[in-house]
């Protein structure tokens, strides 16, 4: 029997995990400038994204999109792809809960059809998530790496963005959504409560019932 209250809880976070999963892959906030050396000037700070590039001087920010993505690096590239393929996973599993959802009168009374949709979506849910986190780790393992190689300019090292920080918590919050849409979908082996009417008519009697009272004279 699916669990309505696990289902919701998880389609929720699933959403809020979406929504901040487009927000961290359009926000120009995944690199900033490092303050490592004199060639930096202090008052103006560069950030940089999958997207765009902004810098900020004297609490002024001016933002630009890349010229061609093509010319981008090739993690850069494939980070994007990875992104967009984790937000159109999260689309699709969203449609798939939604539909499935006990609570919800889509596929009317077809319970083990509606259970098997949310537990496909709660599985695209968790693909997302490692879809996502992929991009986000590689990011901060190239941002680490040239930060500490001595054979990196100052001027070109970066440090971790606080939008990496935010992708961290949105692969959480996907996993966790996907794992409660999968337990709230799941069909137990047995009954934990008896079934007492007609359902109950393939039960069978127990043992106190079946045999019958001795009766002493």
């Amino acid at each position: 029997m699916a669990n309505t209250g696990l289902q919701v809880m998880g389609l929720i976070l699933g959403v809020a995990g979406w929504a901040f999963a487009i927000l961290v892959c359009a926000a120009p906030w995944w690199r900033v400038s490092a303050f490592v050396g004199d060639e930096l000037v202090v008052s103006q700070v560069q950030w940089e994204g999958l997207w765009m590039s902004c810098v900020s001087q004297w609490g002024r920010l001016q933002c630009k999109v890349y010229d061609s993505g093509l010319a981008l690096p090739g993690s850069t590239q494939t980070c994007r792809g990875l992104c967009v393929l984790s937000l159109l996973l999260c689309l699709i599993a969203l449609l798939l809960s939604v539909t499935g959802l006990k609570c919800t009168r889509c596929l009317g009374d077809a319970r083990e059809g509606k259970a098997r949709l949310v537990r496909l979506g709660a599985a695209l849910f968790v693909a997302a998530a490692f879809f996502f986190f992929v991009p986000v780790c590689w990011t901060a393992y190239v941002v680490v790496r040239d930060f500490y190689d001595p054979n990196v300019a100052a001027p070109f090292k970066r440090e971790l963005g606080p939008a990496l920080y935010l992708g961290w918590g949105v692969t959480l919050l996907l996993l966790v959504g996907g794992v409660m849409l999968y337990l709230g979908s799941a069909s137990p082996g047995v009954p934990a409560v008896p079934v007492f009417g007609k359902g109950a008519k393939g039960n069978p009697p127990s043992t106190a019932e079946s045999k019958p009272e001795k009766v002493f004279v």
